[in-house]
């Protein structure tokens, strides 16, 4: 959500550090260093001075850790009440050093930062505004601090820039092809949301993002779906978080996919199928693993075989839902699907519990248990599912290869054509290949004699041919 922030503690004293450092880079001469911002459509060059680290603030609005935020629920608050003050900026300096799909872990990618720049020194300025907070450079003033470097090199927003303007120059410099580090998946599709906040249009936020238009849309579907996710999994002081999904982007692609081709025919096995692929996903497995929920596993009633008796719901229809001035009613959820919604419910609230840092041992107990009872039995579905689809791919792998020998000859029927057209087919090796695909055909027809005592149109056909038999 797009926020303005109040100015920092002393930014008067700040802003009129920033002027005189200017003025004495003007009063200098010489080629003065400058940084171009993108904004508003045109390129800005703004001047670059030398500030003390100590003075700077890190950004409370940065994009690069926005979702990681609510790792921790109490720092967040903190950071919230007050985003200058020295646990919030804390907060953010722990973030910008952790690695994005799991704060608890410190990331590699910043310690080889700040390898380089005790080794090389800093190439490129960051960007503040003129109150001293960072648009950007963040990470790579934590860097610094950690190198216990006493300044940084820094580009000067001019002193007329709202948030807006901050927000908007933060992002263009992050979608810049040429930069560094890119915002995580999350990130992103906050990015994107906060710009569709400000009014933009779904065209123009994917100009900017580079993707496609129909690929913005389903990311804001993704963001949507993560987003509902967290509120049914809110139990107590429990919750998941943004982060939870940070490595899911593919599985959670392909779920949009098989989700929006599937619902316009059949829209009840679409929700079933929508609410066991993100149980699965939640639960941990791969994409290859999450691919074989699909109709046939609906159909075969693999996950309904698999269930414990403490984890089976029976679901009820819904009530039927009355549109007001219409006098019209839509049919609720079916028993399928509010089946499918219970189980995800239990095991969304079961892994918001097992993962809180704040929840009693008992209920964390109790909840890994239920997590551990539900990913059992999706693993047992799947693995049933994919034995049986490996089954039904060999038994369909002789026709399918029939299928690309026909491809073959046809192709092989259009290149003697033109060999014979330009003079250049080999003839003898032309029959050589020939008698192979006679002694080819000869061991099919020994094994399709098999396939019944009376065969098909196409069996009698290999069969006559073989023997010497006309069609």
């Amino acid at each position: 959500m797009f926020r303005e922030f109040a100015p920092p503690p002393r930014a008067g004293e700040f802003s009129e550090l920033i002027r005189k450092r200017l003025e004495d880079v003007k009063a200098a001469g010489g080629t003065r260093e400058t940084v171009s911002v993108d904004w508003n459509g045109k390129t800005i060059h703004v001047e670059v001075i030398e500030l003390p680290l100590d003075s700077l603030y890190f950004n409370p609005g940065t994009h690069r850790i926005r979702a990681q935020r609510s790792h921790n629920s109490a720092r967040d608050r903190q950071l919230e009440a007050d985003p200058y003050g020295a646990d919030g900026q804390s907060y953010l300096a722990d973030l910008l050093k952790a690695d994005p799909s799991d704060p608890r872990v410190r990331d590699t990618a910043f310690d080889k930062l700040k390898e380089s720049l005790l080794q090389y020194g800093q190439n490129e300025p960051g960007l503040v505004t003129h109150h001293g907070v960072l648009v950007n450079g963040n990470t790579r003033a934590a860097a610094l601090r950690e190198a216990a470097k006493t300044s940084m090199r820094v580009g000067v927003l001019p002193s007329s820039f709202t948030w807006a303007d901050i927000n908007a120059v933060e992002l263009s410099l992050q979608l810049r092809k040429d930069h560094r580090r890119d915002y995580s998946y999350i990130n992103r599709l906050l990015a994107m949301e906060e710009q569709a906040q400000l009014g933009r249009t779904p065209e123009d936020i994917a100009r900017e993002f580079r993707i496609q238009t129909k690929t913005y849309h389903q990311e804001r579907w993704i963001l949507a779906a993560i987003r509902e996710l967290i509120e049914r999994s809110r139990t107590g002081e429990a919750s998941l978080s943004l982060i939870d999904f940070e490595m899911d982007q593919e599985k959670l692609k392909e779920l949009e996919r098989l989700y929006k081709n599937l619902s316009e025919v059949e829209a009840d096995e679409a929700d079933v199928l929508k609410e066991w692929r993100l149980c699965a996903i939640l639960l941990g497995f791969s994409k290859t693993d999450v691919r074989h929920i699909d109709e046939e596993f609906a159909k075969a009633g693999y996950l309904s075989r698999s269930l414990p008796p403490e984890l089976i719901e029976e679901g009820s229809a819904g009530e039927a839902i009355a549109i007001p001035g219409l006098g019209l009613s839509v049919k609720g959820t079916t028993s399928k699907v509010s089946a499918a919604r219970a189980l995800n419910d239990r095991v969304l609230r079961a892994k918001a519990v097992a993962d809180s840092s704040q929840a009693p041992e008992g209920e964390k107990a109790a909840a890994r248990a239920t997590v551990s009872a539900a990913k059992n039995a999706f693993d047992k579905a799947i693995d049933d599912a994919g034995r049986d689809a490996r089954v039904r791919k060999r038994k369909q792998l002789a026709p399918a290869r029939l299928a690309d020998a026909c491809s073959a000859i046809d192709q092989c029927t259009v290149d003697l054509v033109q060999a014979r057209a330009a003079r250049s087919l080999d003839a003898q090796a032309f029959d050589d290949a020939l008698v192979l695909l006679r002694a080819s055909l000869a061991k099919l027809s020994a094994q399709a004699e098999k396939i019944s005592d009376v065969p098909g149109d196409g069996v009698s056909w290999l069969i006559d041919a073989v023997s010497g038999g006309t069609s």
